[in-house]
């Protein structure tokens, strides 16, 4: 019924292995797990290491929020933009060689860039229906995670992914098990922060969800991050 609940609740559960229900419960366990030992105490808990490295953009969401992020983004950076289609990716290594080659020469000039398939409801269509919805899908996905091995190997410590299953596929991709929460940039999208091999600073990654964030969020997600 109030909060207090749920400190009761996490009291009675905190040992248990598993626990399912509504995920409230989450804001109330962490004290239990100081009380037992587990976890340290963090005074400042947002505050990520300072970013560094090339900033990068990968979106795969059709929704209509990245739709008008993507529209925001271009019309900020016109020249800023490479568009994937599945239908040239299911044609080969091609686009995908354009799309590494374009994002390099950015990254190279220190310019904002984003590499998108998202696109309109129609396009989309179009290209399901010539692919069939899990091939035209999976092409999208392995692309963008493809493109975001090479280029956080080259040098992107910053990286942007928007859509659920383009997020999952870029997590896989990279092989990250772990991440460090910080302050959130809009409501249920924060940045956060992972070790890499070979690499003394930690990749700044934030993940969103199709419909999440401000139409501006492309640009001014790397404005709060610092």
């Amino acid at each position: 019924m109030d909060e207090q609940d749920l400190e009761i609740l996490a009291e009675a559960t905190v040992a248990l292995p598993l626990v399912t229900g509504g995920s409230g419960l989450g804001q109330a366990l962490p004290a239990q797990y100081r009380a037992k030992g587990w976890l340290d105490t963090i005074s400042e808990p947002g505050r990520l290491s300072p970013a560094s490295g090339g900033a990068l953009v990968l979106s795969g969401s059709c929704s209509q929020a990245t739709l008008a992020q993507v529209k925001d983004f271009l019309a900020k950076h016109p020249d800023g933009g490479f568009a994937l289609d599945p239908l040239a990716l299911a044609e080969g290594g091609k686009q995908q060689e354009l799309a590494l080659a374009f994002a390099r020469q950015r990254l190279s000039a220190q310019a904002p860039v984003l590499l998108y398939a998202s696109a309109v409801p129609d396009k989309v269509g179009a290209a399901q229906q010539a692919l069939g919805v899990e091939r035209a899908g999976a092409l999208v996905e392995e692309a963008l995670s493809q493109l975001a091995v090479k280029l956080v190997d080259e040098g992107v410590g910053r990286l942007l992914v928007a859509g659920g299953e383009t997020s999952g596929a870029v997590v896989s991709a990279l092989g990250i098990t772990t991440l460090r929460i910080g302050a959130q940039i809009d409501p249920g999208v924060p940045w956060t922060q992972t070790p890499m091999a070979g690499r003394e600073a930690p990749l700044s990654l934030a993940l969103k969800s199709g419909n999440f964030g401000g139409v501006d969020f492309f640009t001014r997600a790397f404005e709060v991050l610092v």
